[in-house]
């Protein structure tokens, strides 16, 4: 059986902007003593294993040790409250890294997959913006960053371990606040990206 799934992806963390943990291919340590992300994928198209995906939005929250590449993470999958009871199956042994892809290779980095539950989810992209809200208890935003006088979007090239891709637009997060799963955070000037994705295993 194969899958794919291709859309669009945003994110904020708990460090400051840019996170290091990003552009250093998790070598360096996060800029506080955690690494708290909301990792949002809306997916435009999808197949895995014969279930449509098209259409569905997708949140991965985790925490994280200051240094990465320690591991015993934990990790939380939502999945909009549209989505079928197969849909969120299917989703989640992607997003577990259980079907291969990106994910798989984050997989062994998670010591507690906190499981999966369905969420009022709203990501509005546009203007060189984005914003996202989950519930009523988390609002994330994203503003892309520009060279002077309104020149070209600046972007991460080269992004190794990061699995949106290699190419991470900067969207700096003005002010961030989320509680998911029992991680809380909030913030401003937080780091933050958005990019395309496409996936397939």
């Amino acid at each position: 059986m194969s899958w794919t799934l291709n859309g669009r992806y945003v994110e904020n963390c708990s460090c400051e902007a840019i996170c290091p943990c990003t552009w250093s291919n998790l070598a360096r340590p996060a800029t506080n003593d955690f690494c708290r992300a909301v990792l949002a994928f809306q997916i435009e198209s999808g197949d895995v294993n014969g279930v449509d995906v098209s259409g569905r939005t997708v949140v991965l929250a985790i925490s994280t040790p200051k240094q990465m590449t320690d591991g015993n993470w934990q990790a939380g999958l939502l999945v909009d409250e549209s989505a079928s009871d197969d849909q969120i199956d299917a989703l989640t042994g992607v997003f577990a890294g259980q079907l291969g892809g990106p994910m798989a290779g984050l997989a062994p980095l998670i010591g507690e997959f906190l499981g999966s539950e369905r969420a009022s989810i709203d990501l509005d992209r546009g203007g060189g913006h984005w914003s996202l809200r989950i519930g009523e208890s988390s609002s994330l935003t994203g503003t892309v960053m520009t060279g002077p006088e309104g020149g070209e979007a600046v972007t991460l090239t080269g992004i190794v371990a990061h699995p949106a891709g290699p190419v991470l637009t900067v969207t700096p997060g003005d002010s961030v606040h989320w509680s998911l799963f029992g991680f809380e955070y909030e913030g401003t000037d937080r780091s933050g990206f958005e990019a395309p994705f496409s996936w397939a295993a």
